[in-house]
């Protein structure tokens, strides 16, 4: 009995703690997609769907290190994608422009690692600074429209996202394209990000220090959202602007800093891939970035906490390493696809399941409450009872 108590109070301090709703919710969604995948992968083909499904699961363990490395590679700058869009989330916000801040900050950094490589080794990072203030002016747009002219995020991104696009495929032909391939020109070696001796643990692959980088906006985010008087106001202004404003929270600017912040997060990322030095170029198509829709994809597994969106990032690049390698049985990599929307719907629907724990303790929390006042007027009476004799 007493073993059971024991447990009960674990489960019970284990549920009262921040974040473990949406934990259980996340664990949830992707039990549940990977089991759908795997379904469709019986469907599609049942005598190689537990072999190519297994090869999905072990991702990065592939191909030993190299395969590990590429997992981070491929993670960075979803991480920051999904960094932009749960930053904009935390604040009550959708930025669905992550796509459009993404190029425009690739161009101007691949601009900068073309044209000056007179500045050396402060290339690269001139290029990240570049695209920090590109994608910061970028999404301040939307968020000046939302603030002022009460114009929703969501079309104004949009719009956003289409207008980068035309407007990078034209500056590409007008000052960094390479005729013969209709990309970017490659940029000059020293606006490569260094590999800052990641190589050496993970040799043969494409990880390089833009990962590092990434981990410490990671860390930065966490801290602006979770540890300062800045942070709470965001957040504050995004659960009830009307709410904030009455306590004195200046709501316009806050929604024009978020979405400028959230900006800013895509805009390195861009940066951060193109100048990655794994030999990627901007390609002069009319295709929006995918690393922009990835980004929301890894926030919401993410429940949009910088931390869970760093490892909803390395997930979905773990599956997208083991996606390349199950060409080896006779499935295409678009299975990946398929699994992620499913795993990302799932964590639409694990949303409940975190209500549905947080409700669970509310009510516990109730019951106690009013169990401790029960006992408290008993005690008031038999005190009152014995004053009485």
């Amino acid at each position: 009995m007493s073993n059971r108590n024991s447990m009960n109070q674990f489960f019970d301090r284990l549920s009262r703690k921040k974040g473990t709703g949406s934990f259980i919710s996340s664990l949830v969604a992707i039990g549940i997609g990977l089991i759908i995948g795997l379904i469709i992968l019986l469907i599609s083909n049942p005598r190689e769907a537990f072999a190519g499904f297994f090869t999905m699961l072990i991702g990065g363990f592939n191909d030993g290190t190299r395969s590990f490395g590429n997992v981070f590679y491929i993670a960075t700058p979803i991480i920051m994608t999904g960094l932009a869009v749960g930053f904009a989330f935390k604040t009550g916000l959708f930025n669905i422009g992550a796509s459009g801040q993404f190029i425009v900050g690739a161009y101007v950094a691949v601009l900068i690692g073309v044209k000056l490589p007179q500045l050396g080794g402060f290339q690269w990072v001139l290029g990240i600074l570049a695209a920090m203030a590109i994608g910061t002016i970028w999404e301040a747009v939307p968020g000046l429209l939302k603030a002022y002219l009460n114009v929703h995020e969501v079309i104004a991104s949009i719009m956003m996202n289409y207008i980068g696009m035309f407007m990078v495929n034209y500056l590409i032909k007008q000052t960094v394209l390479n005729v013969y391939t209709n990309r970017s020109l490659a940029v000059a070696p020293t606006a490569n990000i260094p590999k800052m001796g990641l190589t050496a643990i993970f040799p043969g692959s494409s990880i390089n220090g833009g990962f590092l980088i990434a981990i410490l906006f990671v860390i930065l985010m966490y801290i602006i959202l979770e540890k300062t008087t800045f942070g709470y106001e965001l957040k504050a202004c995004g659960h009830n602007r009307f709410a904030a404003k009455y306590a004195g929270i200046n709501e316009n600017r806050s929604i024009i800093l978020s979405m400028a912040i959230s900006g800013m997060l895509a805009g390195v990322g861009g940066a951060l891939h193109y100048l990655s030095g794994a030999g990627v170029y901007i390609e002069v198509v009319d295709v929006l970035a995918a690393q922009g829709f990835t980004g929301i994809s890894v926030s919401l597994l993410g429940m949009s906490n910088p931390i869970g969106v760093f490892f909803a990032g390395i997930f979905i690049a773990w599956l997208q390493i083991g996606g390349f390698y199950m060409q080896r049985y006779s499935f295409v990599p678009e299975f990946i696809q398929i699994i992620t929307a499913i795993i990302i719907y799932c964590s639409a629907a694990s949303l409940l399941i975190r209500n549905y724990l947080e409700l669970r303790q509310l009510k516990k929390d109730e019951n106690l409450t009013a169990d401790s006042d029960g006992d408290t007027a008993d005690i008031v009476n038999v005190e009152n009872q014995g004053g009485d004799k």
